[in-house]
C-alpha cells in the first residue's frame, strides 16, 4: 500500500512503525474471507482491508477521523484470523494497537461507552473484585430491562451460580511434585493463574497443576502477577495495561533472570497472546524492554508444555472409554495469535478421546475478552453460528483453551470445558462433565 507521510509525521515512533506495517499491505483481499465480522455484514468496512484503508487515513491525515471510523475499527475483534490467510505478512494486530491509540486521542468516546470500559478495566484484573461484583450484578437482574444494552449484555454473560474464588493466585506458593518423592522435578514453571478465569472457573488451574505435577514439573504462582493487561490493553484502558504488565513482569523477572524456571506457562489462551507480546509492547521503555523480552521468550501455553513431556506415561486409558466424542473449538488468540493449531487436538487424542472438528472452525465465537459486554450484537450472531457448527459435530462436549470463550459457549446442552480439564481427567483427576 502508498502511503503519504510527511517527514515530521514520520519523527514520531509510532507512525514510522504503522508506516512500515501499511506498506507491507497489497490490498488483495484474502483477508475478507476469513474475517467474521465481514461474513456476517458484508461491509467493506468492516473487514481487514476496510479497516486497514481507514488506519492509514487517521493516520495520515487525523482530521479524516470521525465517529463512522470509531465504530468500524471498534467492530474489529481482534481475532486475528486474518493474520493468519494475509500472503503479504501484514502486522495486523500491532497495525490496530496504534490505530486504536490514535482514534482514541481524536474521537470522544460516549460517556456510557467510556464509562463501561474503564469500570471493566478496573474490576475484572481483580478476582476477588470481579466476583464479588457479580453477586451484587446478579441481584440487579429484575432490573435489566432499564439498563442501557451494554450493561444488559454484560448481566447475560454472568452465570447464575457462582463458583467459589479460585485459591490459585491469592498468595504466593509452589506446587511440588509429590509423585516423585525424593527425585527432582523435570521442570520448573511458573504459572499465570489469571484473573477473571479465577472467578469464572476455579477447576481450571487445579487441573493444570495437577496435570503438570504428575508429569514431574514443579509449579509455582506469583501472587503479584494477577493479570496479563490484555483486558485493559484491548479497551484502550492503557495505564491500566501498563500497570498490571509491570507487576507480571517484575514478579517474574528475578527467576527468569537467574535461569531458574523452564517456562512460564499460561492456561488462558488470550493471556498467552499478551504475554508472548510483552517484549514489543515494551519495546519503548528502556528499563522494561529487556526484562518483557525475555518474559516473552519464556511464555508458552500450557499444551506446548504438556506436548514435551510424556503424556502417554500419566493416562489412563479405561478412563475415556465412558465419554462420546469431543468437538475442540480452536480459540482465535491460540490458532491465530500464537499459532497453536493442530496440538490441542493431538494431545487430546493422545489422552483417548475422540475428536471432531466444527465446520469454519477458523472464525471467532464472539467472545474476544469483552467485545461481547461492548459489542452486543454482533457477538452474539457470531455466537449463535459457532454453537450450530459445535451442535452439529454430534459431540457431547466441547474443548477449548481459553475461559472468554468457554463462557461464551458453555450451555447445560453443550457443556465447554478447557483441554487440560479433559486430559486431567483422562490422567486420573476428576471428570468434568
Amino acid at each position: 500500500m502508498q502511503t503519504h507521510f510527511t517527514e515530521a509525521q514520520l519523527a514520531d515512533p509510532l507512525i514510522r512503525e504503522g508506516d512500515a506495517i501499511l506498506r507491507t499491505c497489497v490490498h488483495c483481499g484474502f483477508c475478507t474471507a476469513t474475517c467474521p465480522t465481514f461474513v456476517i455484514t458484508g461491509d467493506e468496512r468492516d473487514s481487514p482491508r476496510g479497516r486497514i484503508w481507514m488506519l492509514r487515513e487517521v493516520l495520515e491525515r487525523p482530521e479524516s477521523a470521525s465517529k463512522d471510523t470509531s465504530y468500524h475499527i471498534d467492530r474489529c475483534l481482534g481475532c486475528l484470523s486474518c493474520t493468519s490467510t494475509c500472503p503479504s505478512g501484514v502486522d495486523y494486530a500491532h497495525l490496530l494497537d496504534i490505530g486504536r491509540e490514535k482514534l482514541d486521542s481524536l474521537v470522544p468516546r460516549q460517556a456510557t461507552d467510556k464509562l463501561m470500559r474503564r469500570m471493566l478495566a478496573a474490576i475484572i484484573p481483580h478476582a476477588a473484585k470481579f466476583q464479588a461484583m457479580m453477586r451484587l450484578a446478579n441481584l440487579g437482574r429484575p432490573l435489566s430491562f432499564i439498563m442501557p444494552q451494554m450493561m444488559r449484555a454484560a448481566l447475560q454473560k454472568l452465570p447464575r451460580k457462582m463458583p467459589g474464588l479460585d485459591p490459585v493466585g491469592s498468595q504466593t506458593e509452589t506446587f511440588t511434585v509429590s509423585s516423585s518423592a525424593g527425585k527432582a522435578p523435570v521442570k520448573r514453571v511458573i504459572l499465570l493463574a489469571g484473573c477473571a478465569q479465577r472467578a469464572l472457573d476455579p477447576e481450571i488451574n487445579a487441573s493444570t497443576i495437577r496435570v503438570l505435577n504428575r508429569l514431574g514439573v514443579e509449579v509455582i504462582v506469583r501472587k503479584e502477577a494477577h493479570c496479563c493487561g490484555a483486558l485493559a490493553h484491548h479497551i484502550g484502558e492503557t495505564k491500566q495495561a501498563n500497570a498490571v504488565m509491570r507487576a507480571s513482569i517484575y514478579a517474574w523477572h528475578e527467576e527468569i533472570t537467574a535461569g531458574a524456571i523452564d517456562a512460564i506457562i499460561v492456561n488462558a489462551s488470550g493471556c498467552g497472546t499478551m504475554v508472548k507480546d510483552y517484549g514489543h509492547l515494551m519495546r519503548h521503555d528502556a528499563v522494561m524492554a529487556p526484562m518483557g523480552a525475555a518474559i516473552s521468550a519464556k511464555a508458552k501455553d500450557v499444551s506446548e508444555l504438556v506436548a514435551d513431556l510424556d503424556l502417554a506415561s500419566i493416562i489412563q486409558p479405561h478412563v475415556t472409554s465412558t465419554c462420546g466424542p469431543l468437538a475442540y473449538h480452536s480459540a482465535c488468540s491460540l490458532q491465530h495469535g500464537q499459532k497453536i493449531h493442530d496440538l490441542p487436538l493431538a494431545l487430546l487424542r493422545q489422552a483417548g478421546f475422540d475428536v471432531v472438528q466444527p465446520v469454519n472452525g477458523h472464525l471467532c465465537c464472539g467472545s474476544a475478552g469483552v467485545y461481547n459486554i461492548l459489542q452486543p450484537a454482533m457477538a452474539s450472531a457470531l455466537q449463535q453460528r459457532k454453537l450450530t457448527s459445535l451442535r452439529n459435530t454430534g459431540a457431547v462436549a466441547v474443548a477449548a483453551g481459553n475461559i472468554g470463550c468457554i463462557t461464551q459457549l458453555d450451555s447445560d446442552a453443550l457443556p465447554v470445558r478447557h483441554t487440560i480439564q479433559f486430559i486431567d481427567w483422562a490422567s486420573g483427576g476428576p471428570r468434568p462433565i
